[in-house]
Protein backbone atom coordinates (compact mmCIF):
# COMPACT_ATOMS: atom_id res chain seq x y z
CA UNK A 1 0.00 0.00 0.00
CA UNK A 2 1.81 3.61 -1.00
CA UNK A 3 1.85 6.16 1.50
CA UNK A 4 -1.66 7.65 2.43
CA UNK A 5 0.07 11.40 2.01
CA UNK A 6 0.40 10.42 -1.66
CA UNK A 7 -2.53 9.15 -2.40
CA UNK A 8 -5.31 11.84 -4.02
CA UNK A 9 -8.42 11.57 -1.45
CA UNK A 10 -10.50 12.53 -3.64
CA UNK A 11 -9.94 10.36 -6.53
CA UNK A 12 -7.72 7.30 -5.01
CA UNK A 13 -4.81 7.67 -7.15
CA UNK A 14 -1.49 7.03 -6.20
CA UNK A 15 0.95 9.38 -8.80
CA UNK A 16 4.13 7.53 -7.23
CA UNK A 17 2.43 4.07 -8.25
CA UNK A 18 -0.73 4.82 -10.73
CA UNK A 19 -2.46 2.78 -8.95
CA UNK A 20 -6.08 3.64 -7.50
CA UNK A 21 -6.65 2.79 -4.17
CA UNK A 22 -10.27 1.87 -2.84
CA UNK A 23 -12.11 4.85 -0.74
CA UNK A 24 -14.13 2.56 1.33
CA UNK A 25 -13.39 1.18 4.33
CA UNK A 26 -10.94 -2.24 3.84
CA UNK A 27 -12.53 -5.87 4.06
CA UNK A 28 -11.47 -7.42 7.46
CA UNK A 29 -10.27 -11.18 6.93
CA UNK A 30 -9.71 -13.63 9.86
CA UNK A 31 -6.31 -13.85 10.81
CA UNK A 32 -6.60 -17.83 10.87
CA UNK A 33 -5.32 -19.41 7.95
CA UNK A 34 -6.78 -22.62 8.87
CA UNK A 35 -10.61 -22.02 8.29
CA UNK A 36 -12.84 -22.54 5.64
CA UNK A 37 -16.03 -20.36 4.79
CA UNK A 38 -18.95 -22.66 5.97
CA UNK A 39 -17.19 -22.25 9.19
CA UNK A 40 -16.25 -18.81 9.23
CA UNK A 41 -19.93 -18.18 8.32
CA UNK A 42 -21.68 -20.17 10.88
CA UNK A 43 -19.97 -18.73 13.36
CA UNK A 44 -20.92 -15.47 12.82
CA UNK A 45 -23.04 -13.75 16.11
CA UNK A 46 -26.66 -12.52 14.36
CA UNK A 47 -30.56 -11.77 16.08
CA UNK A 48 -31.59 -13.94 12.96
CA UNK A 49 -34.50 -17.12 12.93
CA UNK A 50 -35.76 -18.04 9.68
CA UNK A 51 -32.67 -18.32 7.34
CA UNK A 52 -34.52 -19.28 3.89
CA UNK A 53 -38.42 -19.33 3.04
CA UNK A 54 -39.49 -21.56 -0.48
CA UNK A 55 -41.75 -18.44 -2.20
CA UNK A 56 -44.11 -21.06 -3.61
CA UNK A 57 -44.74 -23.26 -0.54
CA UNK A 58 -44.09 -21.20 2.34
CA UNK A 59 -41.47 -23.93 3.91
CA UNK A 60 -38.81 -22.75 5.47
CA UNK A 61 -35.69 -23.45 7.27
CA UNK A 62 -34.82 -21.72 10.70
CA UNK A 63 -30.51 -20.99 11.29
CA UNK A 64 -30.71 -23.67 13.46
CA UNK A 65 -32.07 -26.15 10.69
CA UNK A 66 -29.71 -24.91 8.22
CA UNK A 67 -26.79 -25.48 10.12
CA UNK A 68 -28.08 -29.30 11.22
CA UNK A 69 -28.71 -30.23 7.59
CA UNK A 70 -25.02 -28.97 6.53
CA UNK A 71 -23.74 -30.49 9.16
CA UNK A 72 -25.66 -34.19 8.25
CA UNK A 73 -24.83 -33.90 4.50
CA UNK A 74 -21.48 -33.42 5.39
CA UNK A 75 -21.50 -36.38 7.04
CA UNK A 76 -23.09 -38.55 5.09
CA UNK A 77 -20.78 -36.69 2.13
CA UNK A 78 -17.61 -37.75 4.48
CA UNK A 79 -19.15 -41.17 4.85
CA UNK A 80 -19.59 -41.79 0.77
CA UNK A 81 -15.59 -40.72 0.90
CA UNK A 82 -15.82 -37.25 -0.37
CA UNK A 83 -12.34 -35.51 0.59
CA UNK A 84 -10.95 -32.15 0.28
CA UNK A 85 -10.31 -31.37 -3.27
CA UNK A 86 -13.24 -33.79 -4.67
CA UNK A 87 -15.12 -31.56 -7.19
CA UNK A 88 -18.91 -31.85 -6.66
CA UNK A 89 -21.40 -30.93 -9.52
CA UNK A 90 -24.77 -29.13 -8.29
CA UNK A 91 -27.35 -29.21 -11.18
CA UNK A 92 -30.44 -26.98 -9.61
CA UNK A 93 -32.82 -24.86 -10.13
CA UNK A 94 -33.15 -21.91 -6.89
CA UNK A 95 -33.95 -23.75 -3.75
CA UNK A 96 -34.15 -23.57 -0.22
CA UNK A 97 -31.79 -26.82 -0.14
CA UNK A 98 -28.67 -24.59 -2.98
CA UNK A 99 -26.75 -23.48 -0.23
CA UNK A 100 -27.57 -26.51 2.07
CA UNK A 101 -25.75 -28.60 -0.97
CA UNK A 102 -22.55 -25.57 -1.49
CA UNK A 103 -22.05 -25.11 2.72
CA UNK A 104 -21.81 -29.01 3.54
CA UNK A 105 -19.67 -29.72 0.39
CA UNK A 106 -17.24 -26.53 1.19
CA UNK A 107 -16.86 -27.37 4.60
CA UNK A 108 -15.58 -30.90 4.21
CA UNK A 109 -12.99 -28.78 1.51
CA UNK A 110 -14.43 -30.35 -1.57
CA UNK A 111 -15.29 -28.01 -4.58
CA UNK A 112 -18.39 -26.72 -5.56
CA UNK A 113 -19.12 -26.52 -9.29
CA UNK A 114 -22.52 -25.36 -10.54
CA UNK A 115 -24.46 -25.72 -13.92
CA UNK A 116 -27.10 -23.56 -15.45
CA UNK A 117 -30.07 -25.98 -15.94
CA UNK A 118 -31.04 -24.25 -19.01
CA UNK A 119 -27.07 -25.35 -20.44
CA UNK A 120 -28.10 -28.42 -23.06
CA UNK A 121 -26.95 -32.13 -22.22
CA UNK A 122 -24.17 -31.36 -24.49
CA UNK A 123 -23.08 -28.20 -22.73
CA UNK A 124 -22.97 -29.91 -19.22
CA UNK A 125 -21.17 -32.87 -20.41
CA UNK A 126 -18.48 -30.60 -21.38
CA UNK A 127 -18.34 -29.15 -18.19
CA UNK A 128 -18.33 -32.50 -16.37
CA UNK A 129 -15.49 -33.52 -18.97
CA UNK A 130 -13.17 -30.44 -17.85
CA UNK A 131 -14.06 -29.68 -14.05
CA UNK A 132 -14.01 -34.07 -13.67
CA UNK A 133 -16.49 -34.31 -10.48
CA UNK A 134 -17.21 -37.24 -8.75
CA UNK A 135 -20.67 -37.22 -7.70
CA UNK A 136 -23.77 -34.90 -9.01
CA UNK A 137 -26.60 -32.86 -7.16
CA UNK A 138 -29.74 -32.58 -8.97
CA UNK A 139 -33.64 -32.58 -9.43
CA UNK A 140 -35.88 -35.56 -10.62
CA UNK A 141 -36.44 -33.54 -13.80
CA UNK A 142 -33.10 -32.51 -14.81
CA UNK A 143 -31.30 -36.10 -14.33
CA UNK A 144 -32.06 -36.95 -18.29
CA UNK A 145 -29.72 -34.14 -18.68
CA UNK A 146 -26.71 -36.35 -16.95
CA UNK A 147 -27.76 -39.00 -19.21
CA UNK A 148 -24.35 -40.50 -20.72
CA UNK A 149 -22.43 -39.89 -17.87
CA UNK A 150 -21.31 -42.46 -15.12
CA UNK A 151 -21.17 -40.10 -11.83
CA UNK A 152 -23.38 -41.42 -9.23
CA UNK A 153 -25.88 -39.09 -8.54
CA UNK A 154 -27.75 -37.64 -5.31
CA UNK A 155 -31.50 -36.90 -5.55
CA UNK A 156 -32.42 -33.09 -4.18
CA UNK A 157 -36.29 -34.31 -4.35
CA UNK A 158 -37.82 -37.75 -3.38
CA UNK A 159 -39.91 -37.52 -6.70
CA UNK A 160 -39.09 -40.67 -8.62
CA UNK A 161 -37.35 -40.31 -11.22
CA UNK A 162 -37.88 -41.69 -15.02
CA UNK A 163 -35.51 -44.56 -15.70
CA UNK A 164 -32.62 -43.14 -17.46
CA UNK A 165 -29.74 -45.53 -18.63
CA UNK A 166 -27.19 -45.71 -17.16
CA UNK A 167 -27.97 -43.45 -14.71
CA UNK A 168 -26.85 -44.47 -10.71
CA UNK A 169 -29.18 -42.56 -7.55
CA UNK A 170 -27.21 -43.01 -4.81
CA UNK A 171 -29.42 -41.33 -2.27
CA UNK A 172 -31.58 -38.17 -1.93
CA UNK A 173 -31.23 -35.07 -0.21
CA UNK A 174 -34.15 -35.62 2.02
CA UNK A 175 -32.62 -38.70 3.44
CA UNK A 176 -29.12 -37.28 3.95
CA UNK A 177 -30.41 -34.36 5.94
CA UNK A 178 -32.19 -36.95 8.33
CA UNK A 179 -28.67 -38.69 9.27
CA UNK A 180 -27.84 -37.76 13.06
CA UNK A 181 -24.51 -35.36 12.05
CA UNK A 182 -21.40 -36.55 13.48
CA UNK A 183 -19.77 -35.28 16.15
CA UNK A 184 -16.56 -36.86 15.75
CA UNK A 185 -16.09 -36.10 12.09
CA UNK A 186 -12.57 -36.10 10.75
CA UNK A 187 -12.18 -33.13 8.08
CA UNK A 188 -8.80 -32.64 6.42
CA UNK A 189 -7.37 -29.39 7.51
CA UNK A 190 -8.55 -26.40 4.66
CA UNK A 191 -6.81 -23.32 4.32
CA UNK A 192 -8.39 -19.99 3.34
CA UNK A 193 -5.93 -20.26 -0.11
CA UNK A 194 -7.69 -23.71 -0.61
CA UNK A 195 -9.89 -24.32 -3.55
CA UNK A 196 -13.76 -23.91 -2.63
CA UNK A 197 -15.78 -23.28 -5.82
CA UNK A 198 -15.11 -23.54 -9.54
CA UNK A 199 -18.01 -21.46 -11.59
CA UNK A 200 -17.65 -21.70 -15.38
CA UNK A 201 -17.59 -17.97 -17.12
CA UNK A 202 -20.44 -16.80 -18.76
CA UNK A 203 -18.38 -16.80 -21.90
CA UNK A 204 -19.65 -13.80 -23.63
CA UNK A 205 -16.90 -13.32 -25.67
CA UNK A 206 -15.41 -17.00 -26.30
CA UNK A 207 -15.59 -20.68 -24.51
CA UNK A 208 -16.54 -21.04 -21.09
CA UNK A 209 -13.95 -21.14 -18.23
CA UNK A 210 -13.31 -23.09 -15.07
CA UNK A 211 -13.15 -20.09 -12.27
CA UNK A 212 -11.10 -21.33 -9.48
CA UNK A 213 -12.30 -19.24 -6.38
CA UNK A 214 -10.83 -20.15 -2.93
CA UNK A 215 -12.24 -19.61 0.65
CA UNK A 216 -10.03 -16.31 1.14
CA UNK A 217 -11.99 -15.08 -1.72
CA UNK A 218 -15.33 -16.16 -1.06
CA UNK A 219 -14.69 -14.46 2.59
CA UNK A 220 -13.35 -10.96 1.55
CA UNK A 221 -17.04 -11.55 -0.67
CA UNK A 222 -19.05 -11.95 2.24
CA UNK A 223 -17.21 -9.16 4.22
CA UNK A 224 -18.17 -6.82 1.31
CA UNK A 225 -21.73 -7.96 1.14
CA UNK A 226 -21.65 -7.23 4.39
CA UNK A 227 -20.25 -4.12 4.65
CA UNK A 228 -21.99 -2.97 1.56
CA UNK A 229 -25.34 -3.54 2.91
CA UNK A 230 -24.42 -2.52 6.37
CA UNK A 231 -26.12 -5.58 7.83
CA UNK A 232 -25.90 -6.91 11.04
CA UNK A 233 -29.27 -7.19 12.61
CA UNK A 234 -31.06 -10.11 11.14
CA UNK A 235 -33.93 -7.68 10.77
CA UNK A 236 -33.62 -7.50 6.74
CA UNK A 237 -35.64 -9.92 3.75
CA UNK A 238 -34.42 -10.30 0.85
CA UNK A 239 -36.00 -11.66 -1.95
CA UNK A 240 -34.02 -14.24 -4.41
CA UNK A 241 -34.34 -13.81 -7.88
CA UNK A 242 -31.14 -13.81 -9.27
CA UNK A 243 -29.91 -17.76 -10.22
CA UNK A 244 -27.75 -19.12 -7.21
CA UNK A 245 -25.35 -20.95 -9.94
CA UNK A 246 -24.49 -17.78 -11.11
CA UNK A 247 -21.60 -15.69 -9.04
CA UNK A 248 -23.95 -13.05 -8.19
CA UNK A 249 -26.36 -15.54 -6.97
CA UNK A 250 -23.94 -17.95 -4.58
CA UNK A 251 -22.26 -15.21 -3.26
CA UNK A 252 -24.85 -12.94 -1.74
CA UNK A 253 -27.76 -15.66 -1.41
CA UNK A 254 -25.92 -19.24 -0.96
CA UNK A 255 -22.97 -17.68 1.41
CA UNK A 256 -22.87 -13.48 2.20
CA UNK A 257 -26.29 -12.60 3.76
CA UNK A 258 -26.43 -16.04 5.54
CA UNK A 259 -23.72 -13.93 7.76
CA UNK A 260 -26.05 -11.24 8.68
CA UNK A 261 -28.67 -13.47 9.77
CA UNK A 262 -30.94 -11.86 6.98
CA UNK A 263 -33.89 -14.00 5.52
CA UNK A 264 -33.84 -14.97 1.90
CA UNK A 265 -36.86 -15.68 0.29
CA UNK A 266 -36.66 -17.83 -2.96
CA UNK A 267 -38.27 -17.91 -6.26
CA UNK A 268 -37.06 -21.13 -7.59
CA UNK A 269 -37.41 -19.35 -11.14
CA UNK A 270 -38.22 -15.99 -12.03
CA UNK A 271 -42.27 -14.87 -12.22
CA UNK A 272 -43.00 -11.37 -11.84
CA UNK A 273 -46.16 -12.51 -10.39
CA UNK A 274 -44.80 -14.60 -7.60
CA UNK A 275 -42.15 -12.23 -7.07
CA UNK A 276 -43.96 -9.54 -6.55
CA UNK A 277 -46.67 -11.03 -4.16
CA UNK A 278 -43.83 -12.27 -2.63
CA UNK A 279 -42.45 -9.38 -2.31
CA UNK A 280 -46.27 -8.28 -0.20
CA UNK A 281 -46.65 -11.99 1.70
CA UNK A 282 -43.26 -11.80 3.34
CA UNK A 283 -42.95 -7.61 3.91
CA UNK A 284 -39.12 -7.58 1.91
CA UNK A 285 -36.69 -5.11 2.27
CA UNK A 286 -34.08 -6.15 -0.62
CA UNK A 287 -34.60 -6.82 -4.12
CA UNK A 288 -31.56 -7.85 -5.94
CA UNK A 289 -32.30 -7.85 -9.74
CA UNK A 290 -30.45 -8.71 -13.13
CA UNK A 291 -31.00 -6.08 -15.33
CA UNK A 292 -33.94 -7.44 -17.42
CA UNK A 293 -36.52 -8.09 -14.92
CA UNK A 294 -35.42 -4.23 -13.75
CA UNK A 295 -36.54 -3.18 -17.65
CA UNK A 296 -39.64 -5.13 -17.20
CA UNK A 297 -40.71 -3.90 -13.87
CA UNK A 298 -40.21 -0.01 -14.98
CA UNK A 299 -42.19 -0.95 -18.34
CA UNK A 300 -44.95 -1.93 -15.84
CA UNK A 301 -44.55 0.34 -13.28
CA UNK A 302 -48.54 1.75 -13.03
CA UNK A 303 -50.27 -1.81 -12.81
CA UNK A 304 -48.13 -3.23 -10.42
CA UNK A 305 -48.34 -0.67 -8.05
CA UNK A 306 -52.23 -0.53 -8.17
CA UNK A 307 -52.06 -4.70 -7.96
CA UNK A 308 -49.75 -5.29 -5.04
CA UNK A 309 -48.25 -3.65 -1.73
CA UNK A 310 -44.77 -2.96 -2.49
CA UNK A 311 -44.63 -0.38 0.72
CA UNK A 312 -41.96 -2.87 2.67
CA UNK A 313 -38.98 -2.51 0.08
CA UNK A 314 -36.18 -0.18 1.26
CA UNK A 315 -33.66 -0.64 -2.00
CA UNK A 316 -33.79 -2.07 -5.59
CA UNK A 317 -30.21 -3.25 -6.50
CA UNK A 318 -29.46 -4.18 -10.07
CA UNK A 319 -25.90 -6.33 -10.70
CA UNK A 320 -24.79 -8.85 -13.43
CA UNK A 321 -24.66 -6.07 -16.38
CA UNK A 322 -24.61 -2.37 -16.95
CA UNK A 323 -27.65 -0.49 -16.99
CA UNK A 324 -28.62 2.82 -18.90
CA UNK A 325 -29.26 6.22 -17.61
CA UNK A 326 -33.33 6.02 -18.45
CA UNK A 327 -33.17 2.88 -16.63
CA UNK A 328 -31.85 4.51 -13.10
CA UNK A 329 -34.19 7.41 -13.56
CA UNK A 330 -37.33 5.63 -14.30
CA UNK A 331 -36.59 3.39 -11.16
CA UNK A 332 -35.78 6.11 -8.98
CA UNK A 333 -34.83 5.79 -5.23
CA UNK A 334 -32.67 3.17 -3.42
CA UNK A 335 -31.15 2.11 -6.61
CA UNK A 336 -27.97 0.67 -6.70
CA UNK A 337 -25.82 -0.34 -9.50
CA UNK A 338 -23.20 -3.13 -9.47
CA UNK A 339 -20.99 -4.54 -11.91
CA UNK A 340 -19.88 -7.50 -9.17
CA UNK A 341 -17.90 -7.75 -6.28
CA UNK A 342 -15.15 -5.39 -8.06
CA UNK A 343 -16.80 -1.82 -7.74
CA UNK A 344 -20.61 -0.85 -6.76
CA UNK A 345 -22.68 1.81 -6.18
CA UNK A 346 -23.75 1.74 -1.98
CA UNK A 347 -26.15 4.95 -1.74
CA UNK A 348 -28.55 7.25 -3.26
CA UNK A 349 -25.80 10.08 -4.04
CA UNK A 350 -23.46 7.25 -5.46
CA UNK A 351 -26.00 5.82 -8.08
CA UNK A 352 -26.89 9.53 -9.34
CA UNK A 353 -23.45 9.45 -10.76
CA UNK A 354 -24.97 8.30 -13.86
CA UNK A 355 -23.51 5.70 -16.42
CA UNK A 356 -20.80 4.45 -13.48
CA UNK A 357 -19.98 1.22 -12.60
CA UNK A 358 -19.35 2.70 -8.79
CA UNK A 359 -16.26 3.29 -6.84
CA UNK A 360 -13.93 0.51 -6.06
CA UNK A 361 -15.12 -2.09 -3.55
CA UNK A 362 -13.38 -2.42 -0.07
CA UNK A 363 -9.57 -3.59 -0.12
CA UNK A 364 -10.00 -3.55 -4.04
CA UNK A 365 -6.89 -1.78 -5.88
CA UNK A 366 -7.13 -0.56 -9.40
CA UNK A 367 -4.77 0.43 -12.64
CA UNK A 368 -6.06 1.66 -16.01
CA UNK A 369 -3.58 0.09 -18.32
CA UNK A 370 -2.68 1.29 -22.05
CA UNK A 371 -3.44 -2.02 -23.76
CA UNK A 372 -1.02 -1.23 -26.06
CA UNK A 373 2.17 -0.15 -24.75
CA UNK A 374 1.23 -1.76 -21.41
CA UNK A 375 1.48 1.82 -19.58
CA UNK A 376 -0.74 2.79 -16.41
CA UNK A 377 -2.65 5.98 -16.99
CA UNK A 378 -3.58 8.65 -15.63
CA UNK A 379 -7.34 9.98 -13.76
CA UNK A 380 -9.82 10.18 -16.39
CA UNK A 381 -7.88 8.29 -19.24
CA UNK A 382 -9.22 5.09 -21.23
CA UNK A 383 -7.52 2.18 -21.12
CA UNK A 384 -7.91 -1.47 -19.91
CA UNK A 385 -9.23 -1.82 -16.33
CA UNK A 386 -7.02 -4.28 -13.80
CA UNK A 387 -7.98 -4.94 -10.50
CA UNK A 388 -5.92 -6.33 -7.51
CA UNK A 389 -7.81 -7.91 -4.10
CA UNK A 390 -8.73 -10.16 -1.90
CA UNK A 391 -11.68 -11.25 -3.66
CA UNK A 392 -9.54 -11.73 -7.47
CA UNK A 393 -10.10 -15.69 -8.30
CA UNK A 394 -6.97 -17.90 -7.98
CA UNK A 395 -6.71 -18.68 -12.24
CA UNK A 396 -8.94 -20.68 -14.64
CA UNK A 397 -9.37 -24.03 -14.06
CA UNK A 398 -6.61 -26.54 -15.82
CA UNK A 399 -6.10 -23.36 -17.81
CA UNK A 400 -2.60 -22.47 -17.20
CA UNK A 401 -2.69 -20.50 -20.65
CA UNK A 402 -5.67 -18.48 -20.23
CA UNK A 403 -4.70 -17.91 -16.72
CA UNK A 404 -1.68 -16.52 -17.56
CA UNK A 405 -3.26 -14.07 -20.14
CA UNK A 406 -5.52 -12.99 -17.24
CA UNK A 407 -3.91 -12.70 -14.28
CA UNK A 408 -0.20 -11.84 -14.12
CA UNK A 409 2.93 -12.70 -11.92
CA UNK A 410 1.74 -9.72 -9.13
CA UNK A 411 -2.06 -10.81 -8.93
CA UNK A 412 -3.37 -8.15 -10.72
CA UNK A 413 -6.90 -9.54 -12.90
CA UNK A 414 -7.03 -8.13 -16.59
CA UNK A 415 -10.63 -7.43 -16.63
CA UNK A 416 -11.01 -6.67 -20.76
CA UNK A 417 -12.92 -4.09 -19.83
CA UNK A 418 -12.14 -0.43 -21.60
CA UNK A 419 -12.44 2.27 -18.65
CA UNK A 420 -11.43 5.33 -17.21
CA UNK A 421 -11.56 6.43 -13.48
CA UNK A 422 -13.07 10.01 -12.90
CA UNK A 423 -12.01 12.58 -10.25
CA UNK A 424 -14.27 11.43 -7.87
CA UNK A 425 -13.19 7.82 -8.01
CA UNK A 426 -15.87 6.54 -10.09
CA UNK A 427 -15.20 4.09 -12.82
CA UNK A 428 -16.91 4.40 -15.67
CA UNK A 429 -16.77 1.34 -18.51
CA UNK A 430 -16.49 2.84 -22.25
CA UNK A 431 -16.63 -1.30 -23.86
CA UNK A 432 -15.15 -4.74 -23.32
CA UNK A 433 -11.72 -4.95 -25.05
CA UNK A 434 -12.73 -7.93 -26.72
CA UNK A 435 -15.21 -6.67 -28.16
CA UNK A 436 -13.85 -3.56 -29.92
CA UNK A 437 -14.47 -3.85 -33.89
CA UNK A 438 -11.45 -2.75 -35.84
CA UNK A 439 -12.99 -1.38 -39.02
CA UNK A 440 -9.75 0.19 -41.05
CA UNK A 441 -7.43 0.40 -38.22
CA UNK A 442 -10.21 2.43 -36.42
CA UNK A 443 -11.68 1.04 -33.13
CA UNK A 444 -15.36 1.15 -32.95
CA UNK A 445 -17.01 0.02 -29.25
CA UNK A 446 -20.29 -1.80 -29.78
CA UNK A 447 -21.91 -0.37 -26.64
CA UNK A 448 -21.20 3.47 -28.10
CA UNK A 449 -23.43 1.88 -30.97
CA UNK A 450 -26.23 -0.27 -29.02
CA UNK A 451 -27.06 3.22 -26.72
CA UNK A 452 -27.67 4.97 -29.79
CA UNK A 453 -29.81 2.58 -31.73
CA UNK A 454 -31.92 2.32 -28.12
CA UNK A 455 -32.91 5.89 -28.54
CA UNK A 456 -34.38 5.37 -31.61
CA UNK A 457 -38.51 5.06 -30.55
CA UNK A 458 -38.91 2.29 -33.37
CA UNK A 459 -36.37 -0.26 -31.86
CA UNK A 460 -36.59 -1.88 -28.32
CA UNK A 461 -33.54 -4.18 -28.20
CA UNK A 462 -30.14 -3.65 -30.46
CA UNK A 463 -27.11 -5.60 -30.50
CA UNK A 464 -23.85 -4.54 -32.31
CA UNK A 465 -21.30 -6.85 -33.73
CA UNK A 466 -18.21 -6.97 -36.02
CA UNK A 467 -18.80 -8.61 -39.58
CA UNK A 468 -15.54 -9.73 -41.50
CA UNK A 469 -15.23 -7.35 -44.99
CA UNK A 470 -12.10 -8.01 -46.82
CA UNK A 471 -11.56 -3.94 -47.10
CA UNK A 472 -11.89 -2.93 -43.95
CA UNK A 473 -11.20 -5.95 -41.84
CA UNK A 474 -14.11 -5.54 -40.15
CA UNK A 475 -17.10 -3.06 -39.90
CA UNK A 476 -20.54 -2.57 -37.50
CA UNK A 477 -23.39 -4.86 -38.38
CA UNK A 478 -26.59 -4.35 -35.75
CA UNK A 479 -29.15 -6.97 -34.85
CA UNK A 480 -32.55 -4.99 -34.25
CA UNK A 481 -35.66 -5.72 -32.21
CA UNK A 482 -38.34 -3.69 -33.60
CA UNK A 483 -41.16 -2.07 -31.75
CA UNK A 484 -44.57 -3.89 -31.73
CA UNK A 485 -46.17 -2.90 -35.04
CA UNK A 486 -43.45 -1.35 -36.70
CA UNK A 487 -42.25 -1.41 -40.15
CA UNK A 488 -38.42 0.09 -39.91
CA UNK A 489 -36.50 -0.54 -42.65
CA UNK A 490 -32.70 -1.53 -42.66
CA UNK A 491 -31.84 2.18 -44.29
CA UNK A 492 -33.73 3.92 -41.83
CA UNK A 493 -31.57 2.21 -39.14
CA UNK A 494 -27.93 3.00 -40.74
CA UNK A 495 -29.12 6.27 -41.80
CA UNK A 496 -30.41 7.12 -37.91
CA UNK A 497 -26.84 5.71 -36.68
CA UNK A 498 -24.52 7.71 -38.97
CA UNK A 499 -26.36 11.49 -39.08
CA UNK A 500 -24.88 11.11 -35.39
CA UNK A 501 -21.14 9.04 -35.74
CA UNK A 502 -17.96 9.42 -37.61
CA UNK A 503 -18.18 8.07 -40.96
CA UNK A 504 -15.58 4.77 -39.40
CA UNK A 505 -19.00 4.47 -36.61
CA UNK A 506 -21.08 3.88 -39.27
CA UNK A 507 -23.35 0.36 -38.68
CA UNK A 508 -23.37 -1.17 -42.79
CA UNK A 509 -25.57 -3.79 -42.15
CA UNK A 510 -28.96 -4.51 -40.18
CA UNK A 511 -31.08 -7.62 -39.82
CA UNK A 512 -34.12 -8.04 -37.95
CA UNK A 513 -34.09 -10.38 -34.86
CA UNK A 514 -37.79 -11.18 -32.56
CA UNK A 515 -35.19 -11.03 -29.54
CA UNK A 516 -31.85 -10.21 -28.46
CA UNK A 517 -29.70 -13.14 -27.06
CA UNK A 518 -28.52 -12.95 -23.57
CA UNK A 519 -26.98 -14.82 -20.90
CA UNK A 520 -28.93 -14.93 -17.25
CA UNK A 521 -27.26 -12.06 -16.17
CA UNK A 522 -28.15 -9.60 -18.90
CA UNK A 523 -24.94 -9.72 -20.89
CA UNK A 524 -25.90 -9.96 -24.91
CA UNK A 525 -24.01 -13.39 -26.08
CA UNK A 526 -22.37 -11.57 -28.93
CA UNK A 527 -20.52 -15.08 -30.15
CA UNK A 528 -23.88 -16.40 -30.42
CA UNK A 529 -24.75 -13.63 -33.07
CA UNK A 530 -21.26 -13.29 -34.76
CA UNK A 531 -22.02 -17.24 -35.66
CA UNK A 532 -25.45 -16.17 -36.72
CA UNK A 533 -23.90 -13.17 -38.85
CA UNK A 534 -20.90 -15.44 -40.31
CA UNK A 535 -22.85 -18.71 -41.09
CA UNK A 536 -23.90 -17.41 -44.15
CA UNK A 537 -20.62 -16.72 -45.58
Amino acid sequence: MASNTRIDSRSGFCKSNSIFYSKRKPVSLPPNESLDVTTFISSRAHHGRTAFIDAATGRHLTFSELWRAVDSVSTCLSDMGIRKGHVILLLSPNSIFFPVVCLAVMSLGAIITTTNPLNTKQEIAKQIADSKPVLAFTISQLVPKLAGSTLPIVLLDDEKTTSTEGIKTVTTLPQMMRKEPSGTLVRDRINQDDVATLLYSSGTTGASKGVVSSHRNLIAMVQTVLGRFKLEDGEQTFICTVPMFHIYGLAAFATGLLASGSTIVVLSKFDMHEMLSSISKYRATYLPLVPPILVALISGADQIRSKYDLSSLQSVLSGGAPLSREVIEGFGYGLTESTGIGASTDSLEESRKYGTAGMLSPSMEAKIVDPDSGKALLVNQTGELWLKGPSIMKGYFSNPEATTSTLDSEGWLRTGDLCYIDDDGFIFIVDRLKELIKYKGYQVPPAELEALLLTHPKISDAAVVPFPDKEAGQYPMAYVVREAGSRLSENEVMDFVARQVAPYKRVRRVAFVASIPKNPSGKILRKDLIKLATSKL
